[in-house]
């Protein structure tokens, strides 16, 4: 096993507009987007070591509501070895959803499905979480070992909470922080409601996409750290992980700032505190190759 430290992004995407459209980024302000980004991107784009540790692993996630879309990023993750695991989508509330993860999770490439995502920030039902053709798609997600990936916007927190009380066996992973507001600073009603996530044991959150809540062109190390204090207060080093958000990130510094925030935030953590969140987290969430931890002093 080799001796250097492991950084996972747990969090990334990959598209190709010229075999998939992306509708997404049609909206205003996505123009530095409308190319296509790969996994070879990403290596070029992330130089930038965090802690002394250069990337090694990463989590693709899916865009758009697509199974030909995941499999397409489950063949990349078969042909790439950067890719540790895929989070995918399949259609919840399809009475078919079981066979459709079974089929998904047959052949060399289906053996890199760790989790599910649905983009529930864009759905306008503020119970669809809850819905029961959704929640028994959930239950089979459950029972197959997979993890789901949580996309919401700041609002939408109440039916996560309902979920992971009615679901308790299902591992929840809350991306992007569940989009605090970090330009307006108005974060006392998302603290709030993360500490109250946060007490379900199950229920993991990223580090990621934190920058694009914030103001794009302005945005500083003091702009994030009221997120980041109630995150690590709330979740503990243990069950945060980092991730990107690569390629939206670039929408707000790229890669490489995004990592240097993340290097200054951890400043007082300890070895392990610091592997847990660069690694040891998703290693774990997604069934990633375990990495070697370091020791040290106290996350402050």
């Amino acid at each position: 096993m080799s001796d250097t430290p492991a950084l996972v992004d747990a969090h990334h995407h990959v598209w190709n507009l010229d075999v998939r459209p992306q509708p997404w980024l049609d909206e205003p302000g996505h123009e530095p987007l409308r190319r296509n980004f790969s996994s070879h991107a990403l290596r070029s784009a992330a130089t930038r070591p965090i802690a002394g540790r250069r990337l090694t692993s990463t989590v693709l996630v899916q865009c758009i509501t697509s199974v030909p879309e995941t499999r397409d990023l489950l063949a990349l993750a078969d042909s790439d070895p950067l890719i540790g695991a895929v989070v995918g989508w399949a259609d919840l509330t399809s009475p078919a959803i079981g066979d459709v993860l079974d089929d998904l999770r047959t052949g060399s490439a289906g053996r890199y499905l760790r989790a599910v995502r649905h983009l529930v920030q864009g759905e306008s039902d503020p119970h669809w979480l809850g819905r029961p053709d959704v929640e028994r798609g959930l239950r089979a997600v459950a029972e197959r070992g997979l993890g789901y990936d949580v996309l919401i916007r700041s609002h939408q927190f109440p039916q996560v909470i309902r979920l992971a009380e009615r679901l308790p066996e299902l591992p929840l992973v809350l991306d992007h922080a569940g989009k605090p507001p970090v330009a307006s600073r108005e974060l006392t009603d998302w603290a709030q409601q993360v500490r109250t996530l946060a007490r379900h044991p199950q229920v993991r959150c990223k580090v990621s996409g934190l920058v694009t809540e914030a103001d794009h062109e302005r945005w500083t190390v003091a702009d994030i750290r009221p997120v980041w204090d109630v995150l690590l207060s709330a979740f503990g080093p243990d069950r945060l992980m980092f991730g990107s958000d690569w390629p939206v990130c670039v929408l707000a510094g790229g890669w490489n700032r995004w990592a240097a925030a993340v290097d200054e935030l951890m400043d007082g953590c300890s070895g392990p505190e610091i592997d847990a969140i660069l690694a040891g987290t998703a290693t774990t969430f997604y069934h990633l190759t375990p990495a070697p931890t370091k020791e040290g002093t106290t996350c402050s």
